[in-house]
């Protein structure tokens, strides 16, 4: 199973810049994300209605696509439970001030290696510099 950003699953439905290698990637494995990546990959489609790139049936049409998909199982939402909140907390007490970590990722990290992952996949820069305080690797397919 891999873990990917949400940032890469909303490649699995945009052909934004690197679409394909993180398609591959996907096609290579079960998927699995933090719960709260759900929202964040509507949120990224509905941002894309905002700025033009989707008309609003096209919007629609995509929420149903990823509705099914997520129905299917497509991606496996890993639960926030209280040992994810636990490890955010023990990791902020010990990060160094340099390292700029967003609650979000830090959620999506924290669930990543509670869950047992011990690589992540994205192309935020900030996620991955912080992936190894969570003891995770972190990778960027769409930069190799």
């Amino acid at each position: 199973m891999i873990y990917l950003d949400s940032c890469y699953l909303v490649r699995l439905y945009f052909e934004d810049p690197g679409f394909g290698p993180v398609r591959d990637l996907a096609a290579s494995d079960h998927v699995a994300c933090a719960e709260h990546g759900r929202a964040e990959v509507i949120a990224a489609f509905h941002r894309k209605l905002r700025e033009g790139t989707l008309r609003t049936a096209e919007y629609r049409g995509l929420l149903a696509q990823f509705e099914a998909d997520d129905a299917a199982g497509a991606v496996e939402w890993l639960p926030l439970a209280g040992e994810v909140k636990d490890r955010i907390g023990q990791v902020y007490a010990e990060l160094p001030a340099s390292i700029y970590l967003r609650a979000a990722d830090a959620l999506h990290l924290a669930a990543a290696a509670v869950h047992g992952h011990r690589l992540v996949y994205s192309n935020d820069l900030r996620f991955l510099e912080a992936a190894p305080h969570f003891g995770l690797k972190g990778r960027n397919v769409i930069a190799a």
